[in-house]
């Protein structure tokens, strides 16, 4: 159960970190996809922060469980409202967010499942 709470965690954490870091850098690829949902560009370094934020959360969680079960619930929501960013505007593109929402939610249910829920 540690070994699989640890990896998942850490996978979660890598790919939370890298969507954060192309929103703070100004990707184009974010841009895009602000722009096809019809949000404001202005909210790519709140997005970016949002996640970077969820990201150390998780890591942090290994020192303190609660913090750790606080960010993987954080971005189980961040990821549910981009779902629904994508559904709203007619996106068929769900792949992405689908895989992020999957990786968080196993991140979650692990934390949970070795800490117990406080």
């Amino acid at each position: 159960m540690f070994a699989a709470y640890v990896t998942v965690t850490v996978l979660a954490a890598l790919f939370t970190g890298g969507a954060a870091v192309t929103y703070l850098i100004g990707h184009d690829y974010p841009k895009a996809q602000l722009d096809m949902k019809r949000l404001p560009r202005s909210w790519g370094p709140v997005l970016g922060t949002l996640l970077a934020a969820g990201s150390v959360g998780l890591l942090a969680g290994f020192a303190v469980p609660l913090l750790g079960t606080l960010a993987a619930g954080g971005l189980v929501l961040y990821f549910v409202g981009a779902f629904a960013a994508h559904l709203r505007v007619g996106s068929r593109q769900l792949v992405g967010p689908a895989v992020f929402l999957v990786v968080v939610v196993a991140a979650l249910a692990l934390n949970l499942g070795y800490h117990g829920p406080w």
